[in-house]
C-alpha cells in the first residue's frame, strides 16, 4: 500500500508540472506568433527597402529578390533632404517635450501634494480636455494663427505651443497619480527642515519622479515626432515642415517608388527607436511602478 500510495503521489505530482509546462509552452508559442505578426509589416518594409526598383517592377513586390542593395537608403537621405527635416523636427520636439514635462510636473506637484477647494475639479478639467479631439479645434486655431503670422503661423513656436497645450493634460494626470504614491511624510519632513515649496519640489519630489518622467518623455517624443496633422494645417513653408512631411518629397506626380519610400520611412523611424532603447529601463520601471503594491 505504501508503494502504491507513493506511486500515486508521484504521478499526481508530475501531472500538474507537465500540464503547467504545456500551458507555458502554449503561451510562449502564442506570444511569439503575435510578435511575428506584429513585426511582419516592419520586416516587409525592410525587405522592400533593400530591393532595387527594377527588381520589383519586373517580378512584383511579392517575390524573391534577385539582389539586395543599400542604394535606396542613400537616395532617400539625399533626395528627401532628411537632415534638414530632422533639424526642423528637433527644433519642435525638444523644447515641446521639455516644457510640457516641466509644466506638468509643477501642476502635478500642486494637485497631488496639497489639498484645496478646486483640486479635484482642476484634475478633472485637465483629464477632460485631454479627451477632446484636436481636429475639432483646427478651424479656430487656424484663424488665430493666421492673425499672428510673425509669431504663430508658419513658425516652429506655434507648432510647439499646440503640442504643449494638447499634451499637458495627459502628462499632468499621469504625474499627479504617480506623485500621490509618494509618502506625505516627505513634505512634512522638508517643512520641518525649513525647505521651501520650490526646494521640496525640485530636490525631493522630482528625483523620485524620474521613472514616470522617463516613461512620459518616451511617449511624448514619439507622439510629437510622428505628428503630421498640425504642421499640415498651420504651416505653409515646405522648408519648415517636420520630418514626417519629408516623405512627401519622394512622391512624384504620376509615380511613387515604394522601395525608396520604405527606405526613407525606416530612416525616419530611427530616432524614436534610439530614444526608446536609451530610456528603456526607466520606461519599463515607470510603467510597472505600483504593480506589486496593494
Amino acid at each position: 500500500m505504501t508503494a502504491s500510495t507513493q506511486a500515486t503521489n508521484s504521478t499526481s505530482g508530475q501531472s500538474p508540472r507537465r500540464g503547467f509546462d504545456r500551458r507555458r509552452a502554449t503561451l510562449h508559442g502564442f506570444l511569439i506568433a503575435m510578435s511575428v505578426v506584429w513585426l511582419l509589416p516592419l520586416l516587409w518594409a525592410l525587405y522592400t527597402s533593400l530591393r532595387p526598383y527594377s527588381d520589383t517592377a519586373q517580378n512584383g513586390y511579392v517575390s524573391i529578390a534577385t539582389s539586395l542593395t543599400l542604394d535606396n537608403y542613400v537616395r532617400a537621405w539625399n533626395d528627401a533632404e532628411l537632415i534638414r527635416y530632422f533639424i526642423n523636427t528637433a527644433v519642435i520636439v525638444i523644447p515641446a517635450v521639455i516644457i510640457v514635462l516641466f509644466l506638468a510636473s509643477m501642476l502635478a506637484f500642486v494637485l497631488s501634494r496639497y489639498s484645496f477647494r478646486f483640486n479635484l475639479a482642476m484634475l478633472l478639467l485637465f483629464l477632460g480636455l485631454n479627451m477632446l479631439p484636436p481636429q475639432v479645434l483646427i478651424t479656430p486655431l487656424y484663424q488665430i494663427f493666421r492673425r499672428q503670422p510673425d509669431l504663430l503661423y508658419d513658425q516652429y513656436l506655434g507648432i510647439a505651443i499646440v503640442h504643449i497645450a494638447f499634451q499637458l493634460g495627459f502628462c499632468t494626470f499621469v504625474l499627479s497619480n504617480y506623485m500621490k504614491t509618494l509618502p506625505k511624510e516627505l513634505n512634512e519632513a522638508a517643512l520641518v527642515d525649513g525647505a521651501s515649496v520650490w526646494k521640496t519640489f525640485y530636490a525631493i519630489i522630482m528625483p523620485l519622479t524620474r521613472p514616470a518622467l522617463a516613461a512620459l518623455a518616451v511617449l511624448q517624443v514619439t507622439w510629437i515626432y510622428n505628428d503630421f496633422f498640425w504642421a499640415l494645417f498651420l504651416m505653409s513653408n515646405g522648408s519648415k515642415f517636420p520630418i514626417t512631411s519629408a516623405l512627401n518629397n519622394l512622391k512624384g506626380q504620376y509615380f511613387v517608388d515604394m522601395n525608396l519610400v520604405a527606405a526613407a520611412s525606416l530612416l525616419v523611424a530611427l530616432p524614436t527607436l534610439i530614444v526608446f532603447f536609451a530610456l528603456q529601463k526607466q520606461f519599463i520601471s515607470g510603467l510597472t511602478l505600483g504593480s506589486t503594491k496593494g
